[in-house]
């Protein structure tokens, strides 16, 4: 009698058991994910970190679908003197935070460090990497291919910021860290590549625009940091010197600074800010967007004067403020929303321009950039065309930064996941068309030994060494184990069920 009772109940349980591996999808009801279908998926991925097919902890507030997919730069980050490093890798997440692919970049090639990623007419994806030896990384990538379609290496030890400019024929490129040691000269400038000579056809070096006595960071070593660069108008570049506290304007034409917003030291107008957006007002007033790093917020500025070499000329119209950690990334999206990368939280925010957080995903370790697709990087209203202008406080987003265990299995479910999550399968060589680098090495050849580069926040050695990860938590799933896995479980423990009644 005893163990004809414990049939039931060895079903019921097998059952269970199945079900709970499989993961449940974000119910999105009239663009809202609720908060159920979110806390089940919080909860599964406590115990497997493993399925690709749905969202799990690194889903935070939810409130609408984004228009389009997210692309996601994770840096790859090292944690202390003996922490170990975190690969860098990109995230495509769906409109209500599903995973669509994950690309493994520093798996794939050899990536050490992650930055700088632009959307492309095509709906490919522009690449700026630091590669082992030394070397910067760029490429064009597939999502649907999980391909690149070319590549190409240049001897440089450090960028962040590469951008294709007039339909693809040239390369726009930010270069960092370039003291020249024999020369006793500082090399760090801004470039134009021309793809078709595989020559360098324009630059221009800080070193002839500004005085090393007059600006406090070191000459011979990362003096300018500048971080990014955009072409903004015919033959004009938007730069960020970080370490200069200053957003400039270059005129390719007559290499004169023809805009300036920040000044060195003064860091309540910019500090080491990161990734700069121009937008135009419907008036034609010049606006600036910038992830105000070290100071932990998101600013716009704008210049309605005329003069916009004067920093007495620029008014900050709106500001974000609140739980940010070194953010380094904002983007006006066409709604009027912002697309905040808040680096060292480890996550991507959408946020209305009153300061609600509607969307919000995570990807440890250290998020560079971000940027939404179709919508792209740049555009978008200014907040005095909203008639959102003064200070803002983020409201309403989840404190997922704040629990490491989450966080891990972040961490370890975006790991386990190689390409599309739907299981499809790539197409393509793997390849790509490497071009010819300005040293004559293609970008396979490149990878011959660790590099350094990083732009790692407080808690980063910035060493530029690569050691192996450290474990990520307890996880045990097994990759691909999910809901098909679960329902053949299912149907072999309802056989079990029917045999012993038999």
């Amino acid at each position: 009698m005893q163990s004809t009772a414990r049939r039931p109940l060895a079903v019921a349980l097998a059952v269970l058991c199945c079900l709970s591996m499989a993961v449940p999808a974000v119910a999105v009801t009239d663009g809202a994910v609720t908060t159920d279908s979110r806390s089940v998926a919080l909860a599964q991925n406590e115990t497997t970190a493993s399925d690709s097919d749905a969202p799990n902890s690194c889903v935070g507030t939810m409130t609408a679908p984004a228009n389009g997919t997210t692309v996601i730069s994770v840096q790859g980050f090292k944690f202390g003197e003996n922490g170990g490093k975190r690969p860098a890798k990109l995230v495509g997440v769906g409109p209500s935070g599903e995973i669509e692919w994950v690309h493994q970049s520093a798996e794939k090639y050899g990536v050490v460090w992650g930055y700088d990623v632009d959307p492309m007419d095509n709906g490919n994806i522009f690449v700026t990497a630091t590669v082992k030896g030394h070397k910067t990384l760029v490429y064009e990538f597939d999502p649907e291919t999980q391909e690149r379609v070319w590549a190409k290496t240049f001897d440089l030890g450090d960028t962040h910021d590469a951008d294709l400019i007039n339909n693809g024929t040239e390369i726009l490129l930010a270069n960092m860290r370039n003291y020249n040691a024999s020369a006793e000269r500082n090399d760090d400038r801004i470039f134009v590549y021309n793809r078709t000579t595989e020559e360098i056809e324009w630059e221009w070096r800080f070193d002839d625009h500004y005085d090393p006595q007059n600006l406090e960071e070191n000459y011979t070593d990362d003096w300018t940091h500048v971080n990014d660069v955009d072409k903004i108008g015919e033959g004009l570049y938007l730069a960020s010197p970080r370490n200069f506290d200053q957003a400039i304007v270059v005129n390719r034409s007559t290499n004169d600074i023809v805009m300036k917003l920040g000044e060195d030291g003064n860091k309540d107008i910019l500090a080491e800010q990161h990734n700069p957006d121009y937008l135009e007002s419907e008036n034609g007033t010049p606006t600036l967007l910038v992830g105000d790093s070290e100071n932990d917020r998101i600013v716009e500025y704008a210049n309605p004067d005329g003069d916009l070499t004067d920093g007495d000329g620029w008014t900050r119209t709106w500001t974000l403020t609140g739980d940010l950690n070194w953010p380094r990334d904002a983007d006006r999206l066409p709604s009027g929303n912002t697309l905040v990368t808040d680096s060292s939280n480890h996550r991507v925010l959408e946020v209305t321009p009153d300061g609600e957080v509607v969307w919000e995903f995570y990807a440890p370790w250290l998020v560079y950039d971000a940027a939404r697709i179709p919508a792209g990087e740049h555009g978008g209203p200014t907040m005095t065309d909203l008639n959102e202008t003064g200070t803002v406080e983020l409201r309403g987003d989840s404190d997922i930064h704040e629990d490491r265990t989450s966080l891990r299995n972040c961490h370890a479910t975006l790991e386990q996941i190689t390409g599309r999550a739907d299981g499809g399968s790539p197409t393509g060589d793997g390849t790509g068309t490497d071009e010819t680098g300005a040293d004559g090495t293609t970008a396979q050849s490149a990878m011959d030994d660790e590099s350094g580069g990083d732009d790692a926040g407080a808690d980063a050695t910035g060493d530029g060494t690569e050691t192996q990860p450290e474990p990520m938590g307890d996880s045990t799933g097994v990759p691909g184990f999910g809901a098909l896995a679960a329902l053949g479980g299912l149907l072999v423990a309802l056989g079990i069920g029917v045999r012993r009644r038999r």
